[in-house]
């Protein structure tokens, strides 16, 4: 099973190109979508899910054409948007239920045993009785796959879903998103490239619409090897260093500014190598604004 984007493309009535002739293919397993805000990333997970329509291009989940046969795909996608309401009184076993009923689950017994199962799942059967609105917020990550996974969904699509949560509840939620990623195909959408490392096996990164960079994330990092070097400098120093290098990213630490710059050869100047990561993928691809594909 794979899903196959072909030249997909999407301009607001704005102006603004969201999409511009994105192509991919996906196979099935975990596959991180890296972007920055505005890059993109929303409106491919939202064209994938049904919710809105392409300019011109093509999306087939196996034998599914996902732009033109929406209802036979809604059949088999599961979705967890970046923000989703709930009711304020409503308890999980009951909103369950409800998105089961609305999944097409008719009988009674079957749409019991499958709430009871799926709360399991995600390790909230003890608070089952609580209304969704006062969990914490990774409890509602949960919770909102335990609703993308009513129907045996055969495409789940993930929109930034570890935003604002603690480590515990982030380690939790790469858990559960690792073992249902087995058997199906998952989407994680997100800007955070730690989700990206630690949970998928293929990737694209995302900038301005278009994809820079389709493969898997450790052969995107093992290319910069013996390529990234980093220095500890002073704030005033920063744009100066700028100016000079090819400065790819700068963080504090220890409340002064360490830069990591991409050379070919040994900058000098007090530079030390450093072993590359996927942060440094993602910013010197976005830097390059070229197409870099494995």
């Amino acid at each position: 099973m794979q899903l196959s984007i072909q030249h997909l493309s999407k301009t607001y009535p704005n102006g603004v190109k969201a999409l511009d002739d994105v192509s991919l293919t996906i196979p099935m397993g975990m596959y991180g979508l890296l972007g920055q805000n505005g890059a993109g990333k929303s409106t491919l997970m939202r064209t994938l899910a049904t919710l809105q329509d392409a300019d011109r291009g093509s999306v087939m989940l196996d034998d599914l054409d996902v732009l033109n046969q929406k209802d036979a795909v809604r059949r088999v996608l599961g979705y967890l948007p970046q923000e989703f309401g709930v009711y304020p009184k409503v308890s999980a076993t009951d909103l369950l239920d409800h998105f089961a009923i609305l999944k097409g689950i008719t009988n009674g017994r079957e749409r019991k045993e499958l709430v009871e199962a799926l709360l399991h799942r995600v390790n909230l059967h003890d608070v089952r009785k609580k209304a969704v609105s006062s969990y914490s917020g990774g409890m509602k990550q949960r919770f909102g796959i335990a609703q993308a996974l009513i129907g045996n969904p055969k495409l789940i699509i993930v929109d930034e879903p570890t935003a604002g949560l603690d480590p515990g509840e982030r380690n939790r939620f790469y858990n559960l998103l690792s073992e249902i990623g087995e058997n199906v195909i998952v989407i994680l959408s997100t800007q955070i490239v730690q989700d990206v490392m630690e949970l998928c096996n293929n990737m694209a990164i995302i900038h301005k619409g278009q994809v820079l960079y389709s493969g898997s994330p450790q052969a995107s990092v093992t290319k910069l090897e013996g390529k990234i070097w980093e220095k500890s400098i002073t704030k005033s120093e920063l744009a100066t260093y700028q100016q000079r290098y090819n400065v790819i990213s700068n963080k504090l630490v220890a409340g002064k500014p360490l830069v990591h710059i991409l050379s070919e050869l040994d900058p000098g100047e007090g530079f030390q190598p450093a072993h590359a990561d996927l942060e440094d993928v993602f910013f010197s691809t976005i830097e390059a604004g070229t197409v870099v594909n494995e």
